[in-house]
């Protein structure tokens, strides 16, 4: 699975570890996160967000 890079603080969000701190499964691809869903670092939105 793809993996995203956040453009403001570096934050790698990996759909193989998922994001426990917001309930966020294992497995939970870029695309299918919650549109509300924030970068656990720095708390922007997935707009700022960019493949890697």
């Amino acid at each position: 699975m793809q993996k995203y890079v956040c453009d403001v603080c570096g934050y790698v969000y990996d759909p193989a570890q998922g994001d426990d701190k917001a309930g966020i499964q294992v497995g939970t691809a870029f695309a299918d996160l919650p549109a509300d869903w924030v970068c656990p670092e720095c708390g922007v939105g997935k707009d700022s967000f960019s493949p890697i």
